[in-house]
């Protein structure tokens, strides 16, 4: 009767429900592409089999081979033992359909600033007037891609202290095939950019505070520390990329600056700054933005 009831896993739909079903079982934490059980299993299938991960139903009905369900069925078993996010098992995550290679040497390509520079609801009035960009802490690169995707006529600098992160970012950079506008540079925040000045300065830096840091799910604990944990409050890197911010910034530039829950330490910390704070459907008070002007008056 056991074996009777025995999923067969015979197709990608079979197998698509038995990894939705375990993931809900193990109560896995996500956040790193997906949200939920099952658009975490149909990612790790369909990018598994190198399929357009967009649509799971028109593969619904396809059969594996022997190899490719044993494939995906290793891929099903390590994201459940080890608790490691689905884009480090399949070596890729996606931010609005444009695909970056991602493994432990950086954070997972995700960000309300990618969001906001995808939909192109930056308050900014003429994309093409934006000629040179900063990402500060680019980590995988993904924002300084698309950024340089945003904004046609930018040169864009893209930098952090990982030597690791900056080999990745390279492989994306290169993957995009954007070397000619995108250029990166090894060292802490601006310290090897002095001199230069940019009409847009945008960062993703660590900001996880001491407290978040000692609660986080196994999942996020596979990526670098390094890119997480910003002290006690999570604004040890944020104080000092707002004490040099003005000096790289042009006369009308900005700086954007994604800071997770920080909102209420940040205005308390800094209450004549001006923040504006940019919200998407996902996030709200989590990145702000201000101009050169605001810093320095």
């Amino acid at each position: 009767m056991a074996a009777a009831n025995k999923p067969s896993l015979d197709t990608l739909g079979e197998i698509f429900s038995f990894a939705v079903r375990r993931f809900r079982a193990a109560r896995l934490a996500y956040g790193h592409g997906t949200t939920n059980a099952r658009d975490e299993a149909a990612f790790l299938v369909l990018e598994g089999l190198g399929l357009p991960i967009d649509r799971l139903d028109p593969y619904l009905d396809l059969r594996p081979t022997a190899a490719e369900r044993a494939r995906l069925l290793s891929l099903i078993d390590t994201r459940l033992t080890l608790r490691l996010p689905a884009p480090y098992l399949v070596g890729a995550a996606y931010m609005h359909g444009v695909r970056f290679h991602a493994d432990r040497r950086a954070l997972i390509p995700r960000s309300f600033i990618g969001d906001m520079l995808a939909d192109g609801v930056l308050p900014i009035g003429d994309a093409n007037k934006v000629r040179r960009v900063l990402d500060l802490c680019t980590g995988s690169g993904c924002l300084a891609i698309l950024a340089a995707l945003a904004f046609p006529r930018a040169h864009v600098d893209a930098a952090d202290l990982s030597a690791g992160a900056l080999a990745l970012a390279r492989r994306n950079v290169a993957s995009h095939r954007l070397g000619d506008r995108i250029a990166l540079h090894r060292g802490d925040l601006f310290g090897p950019l002095q001199g230069k000045r940019y009409d847009l300065i945008l960062s993703n830096p660590p900001y996880v505070d001491a407290r978040g840091m000692a609660k986080l799910p196994p999942e996020y604990r596979h990526e670098p520390r390094l890119a997480l944990a910003a002290g006690d409050d999570g604004l040890d890197l944020v104080r000092l990329i707002l004490a040099e911010a003005a000096q790289h910034l042009t006369k009308d530039g900005a700086l954007i600056c994604e800071i997770g829950r920080g909102r209420a330490n940040i205005e308390a910390a800094f209450p004549r700054l001006p923040f504006l704070w940019l919200d998407t459907e996902q996030s709200e008070g989590e990145v702000f933005w201000i101009a050169r002007k605001d810093l320095v008056r």
